[in-house]
């Protein structure tokens, strides 16, 4: 045995006889891996479990509520819930799919991001306005505004109707008392002529118009009174429903809610044009709503605009989210050139006051 050397092949130090330390490096412990046949791999820190639990949890919620929206289903109070949150839930499932995909979840990220492209292609155009021609003909200005219950500052509104000089005043929940509150205020003086259907508590309905007024009834018998009337226009009349069907979410379910959408008046053709403005208790989400429109209809802030701007409650807090379901639709013949929305003192709903042109006849 040569001197300096043990059996196992390693060094001795000559001097006490003890095996020498041989350092290593990355190099020659891989060039020893090789000799020996050992196969080295790098470790990989694995993906969790408990994350890609939840992301599969928001992406199945996800595309369920999304399939509730693009299917046009509003079976239950908890299903015309969750469709009037569809702005918030395009969000959401947008950011989470994207979030998805940067954690390389590709079926989940996949699926949420292309399901939330199909929403925003639906929700978007809102915030955008629509290309339309110059009105030529009788130009109008209508507000509408419920007034919870007559417990709204009458004063507030009749400043409002004279300040944005209103031509016609849609009105829901209107009682007795409001009524003799709005003529202390003077609405008589601006808007002199009306059709009031008010009663105690929240199922009285009017209009007042600048102009003369003729009694309609447009909507079937409902749970809520809904005022239709024919204005007498300088050249075409046109005929006004302040609209107002039961909410969704009452005790007994949504079914009157359903069928007094359904039974608010397609535009006609061959006679007035009409306008819908009111409190309709649902969004542009849901299918009550869009078969109006597909009957005729616009909706007058969807076409300046200003379709995401929410109208319930005035207040906004943490819950419930903001939501729009304050509309005016207008017949396609109509053009909208402006809109807006805002507070009025002591009700829970933001008013609506739109300008429109009335075409010739």
């Amino acid at each position: 045995m040569a001197e300096g050397s043990d059996n196992s092949g390693g060094q001795r130090n000559p001097a006490s006889g003890r095996p020498s330390i041989v350092e290593t490096t990355p190099e020659t412990d891989d060039h020893s891996a090789r000799l020996h046949g050992v196969v080295t791999t790098e470790v990989k820190p694995g993906k969790s479990g408990f994350a890609t639990f939840l992301l599969v949890v928001c992406a199945i919620s996800f595309v369920a509520a999304a399939m509730v929206r693009l299917l046009g289903i509003d079976g239950s109070r908890y299903m015309i819930a969750t469709t009037s949150l569809t702005p918030y839930i395009t969000v959401a499932g947008l950011l989470i799919g994207l979030l998805a995909l940067f954690r390389k979840r590709w079926v989940v990220g996949l699926t949420m991001t292309i399901v939330a492209v199909v929403l925003v292609a639906t929700v978007a155009p809102r915030a955008f306005s629509d290309a339309r021609p110059n009105g030529v003909g009788q130009q109008v200005r209508l507000m509408t505004s419920n007034l919870l219950t007559g417990i709204a500052d009458a004063d507030a509104v009749v400043r409002e109707v004279k300040a944005r000089r209103v031509d016609i005043l849609t009105m829901q929940e209107l009682t007795p008392e409001m009524v003799r509150d709005l003529q202390r205020a003077g609405l008589d003086q601006v808007l002199p002529n009306r059709v009031f259907l008010d009663e105690p508590g929240g199922s009285g309905s009017g209009i007042a118009s600048r102009y003369p007024l003729k009694l309609r009834n447009l909507t079937p018998p409902g749970t809520l009174q809904q005022a239709g009337a024919l204005v007498d226009l300088p050249g075409q009349d046109i005929e006004v429903v302040s609209v107002h069907p039961l909410p969704p979410d009452v005790t007994d379910g949504p079914e009157a809610w359903q069928r007094e959408l359904a039974g608010l008046p397609a535009p006609d053709s061959t006679g007035a044009l009409r306008v819908l403005a009111g409190d309709f208790n649902a969004t542009l989400d849901h299918v009550g709503l869009t078969r109006l429109l597909n009957k005729g209809y616009v909706d007058a802030a969807d076409q300046v605009g200003k379709g995401l701007i929410h109208t319930w409650p005035s207040k906004v807090g943490i819950w419930p989210p903001p939501v729009t379901i304050d509309h005016v639709l207008v017949d396609t013949k109509i053009v909208v050139d402006t809109l807006d929305v805002f507070d009025v003192p002591g009700s829970d709903h933001r008013a609506v006051v739109t300008q429109f042109v009335v075409p010739r006849p």
